[in-house]
């Protein structure tokens, strides 16, 4: 068995004039950037070019804590990264995880028990080798860091505490890379939930609205023939009179029927994207003159029909509680953001004041805000009595 034996100053890593460099160059990588295996790569080749050995392993702690993934090696091993994973306690690096100890071989590997082969690093190539911890605080484990040789090496107490030295100063980046890495993770599922949200919503709107289509409106459609040719065949002014109610009464339900269609899923909206849908919305409200001034320009699905339910909903609070003679739309994308702004010349209300508008505009205020934050996004009210409402949505860009 070989484990730590008295060491050899012969076989010091580098040279002392040289660690300063080593040292800033190690601190310059830790600050590019929160991508783990990037960090762990240069690091890993940083090493093996400045001290002479031949690989060099980084080892780092899974979000379980329970064992070691590879996150960074020196060819021809880097295609091996994310597939090598080892238990805390197994092997070396797994000892050392456990432990929290260095540990130098300086040959034999094979008659060390705490040493478990890994066919993929081929261990046998190499006589020796230091495992060393990497820690933010003592106890506090963030990986390890393994260097090889295939020349026996008797790694010093100084390479042991350069090492060590490197690895601290590699925890503190790979401890942030991985943060980052698990709130980009956490915000990506987020987004996904929220895309089959509304998906899902959107898909049932157009399902009910193929029922309408497809069950109500054709019922009614056909109902119509049958009134127009029993009321060719009637006698008599009342029944006559009677079927002609009946035709309004149809009539009124075919625009209640279609309304609902649009409302549920408007056809415009798949077909030219927000910016026609927006147009269409304006020219279609017809108690009042709306400008649209609006940017060709596709967004996501689930964003568009958001921004599509906001507008709608502005202009009917618009319609309902502002008294107003004219309304404008405006959306435009710059710099990754969508912007859809709602703004009218009505009465206005003071949107600081701690009682806000009436129940029904408060509700429609709080669904607009509930769709701009389901996808990402902000709304904004500025208004004041007799200045006017306006409303503007940013949701970033895809």
């Amino acid at each position: 068995m070989s484990g730590p034996r008295p060491l050899d100053p012969v076989g010091a890593l580098i040279d002392p004039d040289d660690e300063v460099a080593l040292l800033l160059d190690v601190i310059r990588l830790t600050t590019t950037g929160p991508d783990v295996e990037r960090l762990a790569a240069e690091v890993a080749r940083i090493i093996t070019a400045t001290t002479a050995t031949d690989v060099c392993f980084v080892h780092v702690l899974d979000d379980s804590d329970r064992s070691l993934t590879l996150a960074g090696a020196t060819p021809p091993f880097d295609g091996q990264v994310g597939r090598v994973r080892l238990p805390l306690g197994t092997g070396v690096s797994g000892w050392v995880a456990r432990n929290r100890e260095p540990v130098v071989i300086v040959e034999d590997k094979e008659r060390d028990p705490r040493y478990v082969p890994i066919p993929a690093l081929r261990g046998a190539d190499f006589t020796s080798m230091a495992s060393i911890p990497m820690e933010l605080d003592p106890g506090d484990l963030v990986g390890v860091l393994n260097v090889h040789s295939v020349a026996r090496r008797a790694f010093t107490g100084r390479d042991v505490e350069l090492l060590r030295s490197i690895g601290r100063l590699v925890a503190g980046a790979l401890h942030q890379a991985r943060l980052h890495r698990r709130l980009a993770a956490r915000e990506r599922s987020h987004e996904l939930f929220v895309e089959r949200v509304v998906a899902t919503q959107e898909a049932e709107r157009r399902r009910m609205a193929a029922d309408i289509h497809d069950g109500i409106s054709q019922r009614l459609i056909s109902l119509s023939y049958h009134l127009d040719a029993a009321s060719n065949a009637a006698d008599g002014d009342e029944l006559a009179a009677q079927l002609g109610c009946a035709r309004d009464l149809l009539g009124l339900a075919l625009d209640e029927a279609r309304s609902a269609i649009g409302g549920l899923r408007p056809p415009i909206l798949d077909d030219l994207g927000l910016a026609g849908a927006l147009d269409s919305l304006a020219r279609s409200t017809a108690q009042l003159p709306v400008e649209a001034q609006v940017t060709d320009r596709r967004l996501p699905e689930h964003v568009e029909v958001a921004l599509y339910r906001i507008a709608q909903e502005c202009l009917q609070n618009v319609v309902k509680h502002a008294a107003a003679s004219a309304a404008v739309i405006r959306f435009e994308v710059t710099g990754g953001i969508a912007r859809l702004e709602v703004s009218d010349d009505g009465v206005g209300f003071d949107s600081g004041a701690p009682a806000g508008p009436g129940p029904d505009e408060a509700y429609g205020l709080r669904s607009m805000t509930e769709r701009a934050e389901l996808v990402g996004g902000r709304l904004r009210i500025r208004s004041r009595p007799g200045t006017g409402t306006t409303v503007t949505v940013t949701v970033p860009d895809g």
